[in-house]
């Protein structure tokens, strides 16, 4: 009995060990295998505890600029108000006819494409209105008004737009049916992964799965999707829709391993999962803008720990800088092109759509830690490894912030110049400009004497337009060739980006032109309508109003003038169309569950 009582400790003991190793086990078993994912109040900030990079210098909040954010929120609700009254039911208004078109699936695109936006903006009677509509959307009912024929869901346009609405909308409301919604929406469209790569194709039949588009793809199309697909597999726990995005990521890296240069060529062969337009067909602009985009910012996504996507986008801009910059003689603009052919001869066509890229430049120097230490150089070839041996010649954060800086100066410019104040759609820039490689590498050995080349002071010339016969000796250093505008918001983001970044008030300013433009030249009575030509006065409207001026332009201009930051550019990432998605950490259940390794290794 002695000994059985004397035993009794160490058996209580033993029983607990027991009991807190058993659950201990089962607490494992469930965290890396069954929790459910979604993490609400899970925010990874990669700054931690210390001073974030965007803590600039601004002035106190001022009422002038909550007053013209406030204008901004007046625009969005006419430009809103007269889709419902007019085109509910069609994807986008026509504000000229007063009548509405199906041109993205017949889905109300104008609607998932700014719930977003109407919360930023605190417009919660929309979004709640709005909510009732979404829930009963029917994604397999495809909807054109062209013709004729099958309809097909554009897999690049539904994605950013839908889906990437969606999982924003649920990220800032935490409404359960949004999440719901954006993962009905990702299973019909999966077949389209259904290639050799994994590049997804043109478009799908949501209905009956079947693809259109041939083998035939273009980078922005096929390398446009992981933001959302990886933060879908966060927020479900979805390891198929993780294998989606995953599978595009690491098709990319095999092929920029072997191309030993920088940048993906614009035109790829989806039955090979390989480039097909020849290593000299590269573009910053609508045939690529966003595959670039795309490689910093699913980096910046997840944490910071995924090293392949860093060094792509870090290769991707080496050459971008050095091979696609150019300066103007007269006026010290500073643009970015797009070269053909095997002479890898420059078009010195500066897009709007190119306007994106001083943003990005600013938003990577502020968050990278810029060391190409971690690109092997031994294996790039000669024209690659020259560039890099150049780079290495300056402070690439410095370097990266100077171009962005230069580049949304151009934006601007070719705004300010014209007589509505809204920029083209495409210039071509003066064709004697000079690499801004071999113009930086001039003052640097010269003495780096004045400002660095595209970084001048410059002051907007009144456009008018010039005898095309004498385009190279233009004051501008630019002729248009495209005058329409489509009320886009590229350089609006790069603007707003470089206000949150740097803290210089210029660029609210310039953006308070802007908007000052679009209402005096785009507004109709029911809401606000492209232009034909930006040269003319009075304006020349066309009848479209896309759902991304009210996803993207207006929102740009809302938070370039609200005192507040309700997305800290720390803490939420946006996809190509404007939608924030949170940044995250991937937790212990999920590196098991998906197979992400703690830092993806390097190409």
């Amino acid at each position: 009995m002695a000994f059985y009582q004397s035993m009794l400790p160490r058996v209580k003991s033993a029983r607990y060990i027991t009991a807190a190793v058993t659950a201990v086990f089962v607490v494992s078993t469930l965290y890396y295998i069954q929790i459910p994912a979604r993490h609400p109040t899970d925010r990874f900030s990669p700054w931690n505890n210390s001073p974030r990079p965007w803590q600039h210098p601004i002035s106190p909040s001022s009422p002038l600029w909550d007053t013209r954010a406030a204008q901004v929120k007046q625009a969005y609700l006419h430009a809103y108000q007269g889709y419902l009254k007019y085109a509910e039911g069609f994807d986008e208004l026509r504000p000229l006819s007063n009548t509405g078109v199906n041109n993205f699936n017949g889905w109300n695109v104008t609607m998932y494409d700014s719930l977003d936006t109407m919360l930023l903006m605190d417009l919660h009677e929309e979004f709640s209105a709005a909510l009732p509509i979404v829930r009963e959307g029917n994604f397999t009912q495809l909807k054109s008004s062209r013709n004729g024929g099958t309809v097909f869901a554009p897999f690049f346009e539904t994605v950013i737009r839908y889906l990437g609405g969606l999982l924003a909308a649920h990220a800032l409301s935490g409404e359960e049916m949004l999440l719901h919604k954006a993962d009905e929406l990702a299973t019909l469209l999966e077949p389209a992964f259904n290639t050799v790569k994994g590049f997804p194709v043109f478009g799908i039949d949501t209905r009956s799965s079947a693809l259109s588009g041939g083998v035939s793809g273009i980078l922005a199309e096929i390398a446009t999707c992981q933001l959302e697909w990886t933060s879908l597999a966060h927020t479900t726990g979805s390891k198929k829709h993780f294998e989606h995005g995953n599978q595009v990521i690491q098709s990319l890296a095999e092929v920029m391993s072997e191309r030993q240069g920088g940048m993906f060529p614009t035109r790829w062969n989806l039955k090979s999962g390989t480039p097909a337009g020849g290593p000299d067909s590269l573009s910053v602009g609508a045939a690529a803008d966003s595959a670039h985009e795309y490689l910093l910012k699913q980096y910046l996504l997840t944490g910071q720990r995924d090293i392949a996507n860093l060094e792509m986008y870090l290769l991707s801009t080496n050459e971008i800088l050095t091979r696609l910059m150019y300066v103007t003689p007269t006026r010290q603009m500073l643009y970015v092109t797009d070269t053909n052919g095997p002479k890898r001869s420059a078009s010195h066509a500066f897009e709007h759509l190119s306007c994106f890229f001083p943003g990005l430049l600013a938003l990577g120097a502020h968050t990278l830690p810029l060391n190409l230490s971690i690109i092997d150089v031994s294996r790039l070839n000669p024209e690659a490894q020259r560039a890099y041996r150049l780079l290495e010649n300056y402070d690439l954060r410095e370097l990266h912030m100077a171009a962005a800086e230069g580049l949304a100066t151009s934006c601007w410019l070719l705004y300010a110049d014209m007589p509505t104040g809204l920029g083209p759609e495409v210039a071509i820039m003066e064709p004697k400009s000079k690499p801004w490689i071999d113009a930086l590498e001039q003052w640097r050995t010269g003495g780096m004497e004045g400002p660095l080349p595209g970084l001048a002071a410059r002051t907007p010339i009144p456009y008018t337009k010039p005898d095309m016969s004498q385009a190279a000796s233009t004051p501008w250093d630019y002729v248009v060739r495209r005058a329409d505008y489509f009320l886009r918001p590229e350089t609006l983001e790069s603007i707003y980006i470089m206000w949150r970044v740097t803290g210089n008030p210029v660029w609210r300013e310039r953006g308070w032109e802007i908007f000052q433009a679009l209402e005096k030249n785009t507004k109709t009575p029911s809401g606000y309508a492209s232009l034909k030509n930006v040269m003319r006065m009075p304006a020349m409207q066309q009848d479209e109003q896309p759902s991304y001026f009210l996803a993207e332009t207006l929102k740009y201009l809302y938070l370039l003038f609200t005192n507040d930051d309700p997305v800290p550019l720390d803490q939420w990432v946006f996809n190509t169309e404007a939608h924030p998605l949170p940044v995250f950490q991937w937790s212990g259940w999920e590196k098991y569950k998906f197979d992400v390794p703690s830092s993806r290794t390097r190409i």
